[in-house]
Parts: C-alpha cells; sequence; structure tokens
C-alpha cells in the first residue's frame, strides 16, 4: 500500500528536529499540498506548519488515541481531502508508525513514508562532533531506557554501553540517575557527555558535563523532557588531540578515485 501510484496517499512525514527549516523539501511540499494535517502537537512545534496553506485544517493528536486518528484519516480522505500525518523528527525512530501503517492497511488506505532529520543528527551539528571516529568509534546506538514502554531484555541499556560505541539515549532524561551510574560504569565517571534539549529549536541548550555528574546538572538545569544524552569515546576527543584520521583523505591512501 505503500507506492506513489496509489490515489491520494495519506503521507507520514518527519518534521525534523523543531527548526521549521529543517524539514526536508519533500515534507514542505507535502505540508504545503495537504487539506488536514494531524500532528504530535506534544513534540512538533508549531512553527513547523508554517508551510501549510492557512486555510489547512490542523488537528494536534495528542489528546487522541489509535482509533481516533485513524477515523479522522479515513473520513478526510474518503472526503478527497489529502492528508498528512506529521511526526517529530523521522517517522521511523520511536514514532509509533508501524501501528498506524497497520490500521491503514486494514482499511485499504495507501499511504507512503517521506524521512526526517532526526534530534540525534541535529545535536551533532550543534556540538560539532562525529559520531563515527576512526578508531575511536564506528558504531552509533540509538536507543532508551526502559520506563512505561519496556525494552527487549537484551538491549537493556547496560549491555549496550558496555560496547563503549558512541550513544545517543532518546526518552530517559527522567530517568537520569540510572542512566547516569550505567554510563558511568561502561565509559568511567571522567568520560565526557552531553545533554542536548530541544534541538534546533529557539529554546535550544547543549550542556556539557561528565558521566560522574550527569545526574546532578540535569538536575541543577531543570531539564526534564524533550532531551537526549550523548555519551561515547568520542566526545573525549577534541581538534588538540585528534591522532587517527580517516583513510578517505590520506594523502598516502590509494583508491579508485585518487592513485
Amino acid at each position: 500500500m505503500t507506492e506513489d501510484t496509489q490515489d491520494n496517499p495519506v503521507v507520514f512525514v518527519g518534521a525534523g528536529p523543531g527548526d521549521p527549516d529543517l524539514i526536508t523539501v519533500k515534507g514542505q511540499q507535502a505540508l504545503m499540498n495537504a487539506d488536514l494535517i494531524i500532528y504530535a502537537g506534544s513534540l512538533v512545534p508549531k512553527a513547523v506548519l508554517k508551510w501549510a496553506p492557512t486555510e489547512t485544517e490542523k488537528v494536534n493528536s495528542a489528546s487522541l488515541n489509535l482509533d481516533e486518528i485513524v477515523d479522522r484519516i479515513k473520513t478526510a480522505r474518503d472526503g478527497g481531502r489529502q492528508v498528512v500525518r506529521l511526526h517529530t523528527g523521522d517517522p521511523s525512530l520511536y514514532g509509533a508508525v508501524f501501528e498506524q501503517m497497520a490500521e491503514l492497511e486494514k482499511h485499504a488506505i495507501p499511504y507512503r513514508v517521506i524521512p526526517g532529520v532526526t534530534a540525534a543528527f541535529a545535536a551533532a551539528a550543534s556540538m560539532g562532533i562525529e559520531y563515527t571516529l576512526p578508531e575511536v568509534s564506528q558504531t552509533l546506538i540509538l536507543t532508551r531506557m526502559a520506563g512505561r514502554t519496556p525494552v527487549p531484555e537484551k538491549e537493556a541499556l547496560a549491555s549496550l554501553a558496555a560496547h563503549n560505541a558512541s550513544m545517543a539515549i532518546y526518552l530517559s532524561i527522567t530517568l537520569i540517575e540510572e542512566v547516569a551510574a550505567i554510563l558511568s560504569g561502561a565509559y568511567g565517571a571522567d568520560s565526557r557527555c552531553a545533554i542536548a534539549f530541544r534541538v534546533s529549536q529557539p529554546e535550544e541548550k547543549i550542556v556539557w558535563t561528565t558521566l560522574g555528574r550527569l545526574a546532578k546538572t540535569v538536575q541543577a538545569e531543570n531539564i526534564t523532557h524533550q532531551a537526549l544524552i550523548i555519551a561515547g569515546r568520542v566526545l573525549d576527543v577534541s581538534f588538540e588531540n585528534l591522532v587517527h584520521k580517516s583513510k578517505l583523505y590520506d594523502k598516502n591512501f590509494a583508491h579508485g578515485y585518487r592513485k
């Protein structure tokens, strides 16, 4: 049901991390052509809706359950209206998008997905870091702590942190003491980390600290929501102590495009 050739598909759009200019051109065009936008109002700033015409109906889904969202989509589409379901960041990451697709499949409603920029990448841009430094870390783990939504036992934070890879931890700021204890045990209390609050938005705040002081820093800054925890060995690398560089631009390294 995801083919673009289907008539009037519902369009799932990734709104990006919050800055309305960080939505993709394709996502922007979808908003401009929408008759109804159902947006995740608890996370998607209203500023992103500036791309939609004034007359477009805009519905905040924060108070709606799955059945109510699908009913609104079905009613609008039955009336020949173009529907956009606007998600924060990228729909594929903590977006509860698959269950919506499953309901649309039941009703034989076609859909397509336009990806978006997730907060971890907006945070890296603001922080001026690379998650995958040669011989430091070549892996980025995007994860969350178990809370009201459980995680599989094999994906417990302690198990993932044991890899010492770069990590961006979502939806876990309210469990900061537990997160800090786990990460300190894996990376060391003196290892650098950062809290990225509402990245790309006017209220953006990037707070650098160490894992040993992570919990106290979050409490002192009164950060309680919409924040990522960034950890990993790459954060201990500065411009001054950068040792290992990519082979890609090494003058002594030959490849198919450079001898």
